[in-house]
């Protein structure tokens, strides 16, 4: 069905398209991606842009071949608003500046911030124009690319679907500026390691990703019950086939049985900041049940250093990953109490099944993973 029956469209536009060439921003690819977006909202429907570009549009301003972090960033306070600036003067509609970092969506409290505010703006017909925000974050905090970025954003609206505009037609079975006999894969129905074997390498020297980084995207959306389309965004005729209904590049199919909303965002959005060793009782019980609360004694090694709420990984001694959790103590307290244990104090001193080490209606199982 495509967009007939899409409400909530997420839209992201890369670096490439904004600044080509590194030489400021430009409307020559823009237009077209305008006029979508224009005509979409026409039919009722809602729209959220994720727009890269600040470092490139500001790059002009700067006489650096080779700019290191720092300067990186302010090229992306320089560019910021240059960006800004052409999508409000092709756009010619009340536009919202939204800047994230990984960090804003890991915290719970402020990802639902986040959610609130774009549905706010979206309920008042602005458009939230969403990016990363490049002039503060830093290597720990920062997404690093804006097509999980768009994923994660679409996941926090409920969007319906994900539009990710790139310099080819959609996923070929092989590179195709490489091979000539590659072959456009026009629907994938599932995300399999095959499917990333396809992607190859970044393809645009402008942006920070290339596809494996749209297959991440995608597979985060699917797991939502999010559609994701890959499609040219340098050619006019994509947006004129996607008007039409039609499908021009890429179509990945969303998964049947979509993750709860709070078991996707720990799932693919929330990094974990340690890991705690369990126990193979613990990790073959079923979470949901009374008796498997994760205690001291389940406990057989903390790794890293997090503290209270922080999102902890679930790992068994042969390295399996279980779950991923946020936690009611600090790796620091977990220590001592595995320290205290050996020697004389009994478990219940320190954690009782009523506070247990992590918060079981946090805790998202993994598989495969």
């Amino acid at each position: 069905m495509l967009l007939t029956d899409n409400n909530r469209v997420v839209i992201k536009v890369g670096s490439a398209l904004i600044a080509p060439g590194n030489e400021g921003c430009s409307p020559k690819y823009l237009s077209n991606i305008a006029n979508f977006i224009t005509q979409y909202r026409q039919q009722g429907k809602q729209v959220i842009l994720v727009s890269s570009g600040s470092v490139a549009a500001g790059r002009k301003w700067f006489n650096e071949d080779k700019p290191s972090k720092r300067m990186k960033k302010a090229m992306a306070a320089a560019g910021q608003t240059d960006m800004m600036a052409i999508w409000d003067r092709l756009l010619d509609m009340p536009l919202a500046q939204i800047l994230l970092t990984h960090a804003d969506l890991c915290n719970r409290e402020r990802y639902i911030s986040i959610k609130e505010t774009i549905e706010s703006l979206l309920a008042n017909g602005v458009i939230p124009v969403v990016n990363e925000n490049d002039t503060i974050t830093s290597e720990e905090l920062k997404v690093g690319d804006n097509d999980n970025l768009a994923a994660m954003t679409a996941a926090a609206i409920n969007a319906d679907t994900l539009i990710i505009c790139t310099d080819v037609d959609g996923l070929y079975d092989k590179n195709p500026h490489t091979h000539n006999d590659a072959k456009l894969l026009s629907t994938i129905e599932s995300i399999t390691p095959e499917i990333y074997n396809m992607a190859g390498g970044a393809i645009s020297s402008t942006g920070t990703g290339g596809m494996q980084t749209k297959i991440e995207a995608a597979e985060k959306a699917a797991d939502h019950g999010i559609d994701t389309l890959i499609i040219n965004g340098f050619k006019a005729a994509s947006f004129e086939q996607l008007l039409k209904n039609n499908n021009p590049g890429t179509h990945f199919l969303s998964i049947p049985e979509p993750l709860a909303p709070a078991a996707h965002w720990m799932t693919h959005t929330v990094r974990e900041r340690g890991e705690l060793v369990v126990s193979d009782s613990f990790a073959t019980a079923n979470a949901s049940d009374d008796e498997s609360v994760l205690t001291s004694d389940n406990i057989l090694e903390v790794k890293g250093q997090f503290s209270v709420g922080d999102t902890v990984l679930l790992t068994t001694d042969d390295g399996t990953h279980v779950a991923k959790a946020q936690t009611n103590y600090s790796s620091c307290l977990l220590n001592y109490i595995a320290q205290d244990q050996e020697d004389t104090a009994p478990e219940d001193q320190y954690i009782t099944k009523n506070n247990a080490i992590i918060s079981t209606e946090h805790l998202t199982v993994l598989e495969n993973v």
